[in-house]
């Protein structure tokens, strides 16, 4: 199945730029090595398989629109992980729509494991659609890095890394960001204002 798909991703890129085919099977095969790293990205902030395999296509697409050299010489995985999240914030932004599913990582901040009532597990869900709502209203660079440390589990040295920003600017921007999120999601979580 894969190797059907990317067959037809790379004439249908041929077709549509007018580019070599060398071009178009280059890019077969960074979608080829990369097309689930995308995937993963783009669910994590989306919440939806549908949602993740729009934002799939846009960064693809994105990358077989691009005119000159490729941004991808240094680090594919890297570049094509930002595009995911950020094409995924601005679909969330874009549809002004929240959706649920499991964010495991915050999990431990949404609910107490002991008390798993189905009140208590409708809560989760109102408190996942507020953060999501909350991400999309921040700034991207803010989003990008709360994502990558607590959806992706990256330390802020890798964060730091995959930015080009420095270890205190990555500390700086998370604290703000949970700052940001605690006065949006705080009365969802019975905290006081």
């Amino acid at each position: 199945m894969d190797e059907e798909r990317n067959r037809e991703f790379t004439v249908q890129h041929a077709l549509e730029t007018g580019k070599p085919a060398s071009a178009s099977e280059e890019l077969a095969r960074i979608y080829r090595d990369h097309h689930r790293l995308v995937l993963s990205a783009a669910y994590r902030v989306t919440g939806s398989p549908e949602d993740a395999e729009d934002v799939l296509q846009t960064v693809f697409m994105r990358l077989a629109r691009r005119e000159g050299g490729s941004p991808l010489s240094d680090s594919p995985a890297g570049y094509l992980h930002r595009a995911a999240v950020n094409a995924a914030l601005d679909l969330m932004r874009s549809r002004h729509v929240s959706r649920t599913s499991s964010i495991g990582e915050l999990e431990p901040l949404l609910a107490d494991s002991e008390t798993n009532s189905p009140d208590r597990a409708q809560g989760s869900v109102e408190i996942r659609d507020q953060i999501r709502t909350a991400l999309a209203k921040m700034s991207p660079m803010s989003a990008e890095i709360f994502i990558l440390r607590y959806f992706e589990g990256y330390g802020n040295n890798e964060i730091a890394g995959m930015l080009g920003k420095t270890r205190s600017t990555v500390n700086v921007i998370l604290h703000r960001t949970r700052q940001k999120l605690r006065e949006e999601i705080g009365p969802y979580v019975g905290e006081a204002q």
